[in-house]
C-alpha cells in the first residue's frame, strides 16, 4: 500500500480551480458506455458528475489566499498482492475508501464546535481508476531512452534522404530501427516501452480530491500541516491544530487488513518502512527473524521490487553499515512500492 497526500500546484502557485484535475481523472471514461464508467463518489453518494465535483470544491474556498492550497489530492495505491486479494476491485476499493476516510478525519488534532471532527464534516470526492501509464521518470522508460534516441536519429536521417535526396541507405536505416525496437531492454507484448504506454496487470488505484475547508466552509483542515499536534491562540481562543500523518498511515493499513482479512507480511508493512529509515539493523534483523515461510514470502516481495536478495546479510556481523548503505537504494525502492508514505 502506498498513499500520497499532495497539495495541487500549477508551477509555483496553487491551482485556483479543481477543473483541470477533475478533467484528468475523467480520462479513463472517454469512449465508454455509461454503464462501464467509473463515477465520482463520496461518503453518501455514487455517480456524482464531474461538473458537480468542480462546483462543490471550487465553491468551498472561503477566505483562502492565492498562496494557500484550495484542495488536496490523496492517492491510494494498493500493491499487486493486495489487489489480488480483493474479490471485486471497484466495489471493494469503494468500501475501503469510505472506511479509510474515517481514519483520515480521526488523525486531525482539530475540533469543530467543541467536538471531534467526523467524516460528515469534510468535503471529498473519490474516483477509482484501473489503468496506469508509464511516465518519463519510470526505470523502464529511462533505460529504453538510448534506444529511443537512436531510433529518432535514424528516422530524421530517413526523412532527410526522402525530402532532400541526401546520401544514405533508407532500407539499411529502417533495418537498424527495427533491430533497436526489438532489442530495447523493456518490452510489452513485443513493443518497446515508451512514455504513455499502458502498464500491464491490475493497476487499480483511488484518487481523492479533498477540499481544504470543511463542509460549512468555515474551518481550514490541512493534511499538509507541519504540526502533528499542538495548540495556538486565534482570536483570543485556544485552537488545536495538526494532522498526524504517521497515525493515518498506520490506521489505513490496519483498516485494509481488517476489512479484507489480509495477512500482511513484514516486508510490505508500514512498520518495515519506519524500521528501515530509522534503524536499518532492526529492519534486517526483523527480516531474518521471520518464520521460514514468512521470510521466503518477504524475500520474494523484495526480489520483485529489484532488491539484490543474494546480498542480504545472514549474520549479525554482516549487518555493518557499509552493507546497509550498499543495499539501501534497492531496498528503499521496495519499501516505497509496498508501504505507505507521503
Amino acid at each position: 500500500m502506498y498513499i500520497s497526500i499532495t497539495a495541487q500546484k500549477l508551477g509555483e502557485t496553487y491551482t485556483q480551480s479543481s477543473a483541470g484535475f477533475v478533467d484528468y481523472l475523467e480520462k479513463e471514461n472517454q469512449g465508454l458506455e455509461q454503464s462501464e464508467m467509473e463515477h465520482f463518489f463520496n461518503q453518501d453518494s455514487d455517480e456524482i458528475s464531474a461538473a458537480e465535483v468542480v462546483k462543490e470544491i471550487d465553491g468551498n474556498t472561503a477566505k483562502l489566499k492565492k498562496k494557500e492550497p484550495k484542495f488536496y489530492s490523496i492517492t491510494i495505491n494498493p500493491s499487486k498482492r493486495e489487489l489480488q486479494h480483493l474479490k471485486n476491485s471497484s466495489e471493494d476499493l469503494k468500501r475501503y475508501t469510505r472506511a479509510v476516510m474515517q481514519d483520515y478525519v480521526s488523525s486531525f488534532n482539530r475540533q469543530i464546535n467543541s467536538r471531534p471532527i467526523t467524516v460528515d464534516d469534510i468535503k471529498y470526492y473519490a474516483k477509482i481508476e484501473h489503468q496506469r501509464t508509464f511516465k518519463g521518470s519510470d526505470k523502464q522508460v529511462q533505460e529504453n531512452q538510448p534506444y529511443a534516441s537512436k531510433i529518432l536519429q535514424h528516422k530524421h536521417e530517413i526523412r532527410k534522404i526522402e525530402r532532400e535526396g541526401a546520401e544514405g541507405n533508407v532500407t539499411k536505416l529502417q533495418q537498424q530501427i527495427n533491430h533497436l525496437e526489438k532489442t530495447a531492454p523493456h518490452q510489452i507484448n513485443g513493443k518497446r516501452i515508451v512514455q504513455g504506454m499502458k502498464k500491464e496487470g491490475n493497476q487499480s488505484h483511488i484518487h481523492i480530491i479533498m477540499s481544504r475547508k470543511d463542509k460549512s466552509n468555515s474551518y481550514s483542515l490541512s493534511p499538509g500541516s507541519k504540526y502533528k499536534s499542538s495548540e495556538t491562540v486565534l482570536n483570543g481562543k485556544k485552537v488545536r491544530r495538526g494532522f498526524d500523518r504517521d497515525a493515518f498511515f498506520e490506521k489505513a493499513e490496519k483498516r485494509f487488513d481488517k476489512t479484507f482479512g489480509y495477512k500482511r507480511n513484514y516486508a510490505e508493512s508500514y512498520q518495515s518502512k519506519k524500521d528501515f529509515i530509522k534503524n536499518p539493523k532492526r529492519y534486517f534483523s526483523a527480516l531474518l527473524g521471520l518464520p521460514t515461510n514468512e521470510r521466503a514470502v518477504a524475500f520474494k516481495i523484495l526480489a520483485k521490487s529489484g532488491v539484490p536478495i543474494a546480498n542480504i546479510p545472514t549474520t549479525q556481523v554482516q549487518l555493518a553499515l557499509k552493507v546497509v548503505r550498499r543495499l539501501k537504494k534497492g531496498i528503499d525502492i521496495a519499501v516505497k512500492s509496498s508501504s505507505i508514505g507521503i
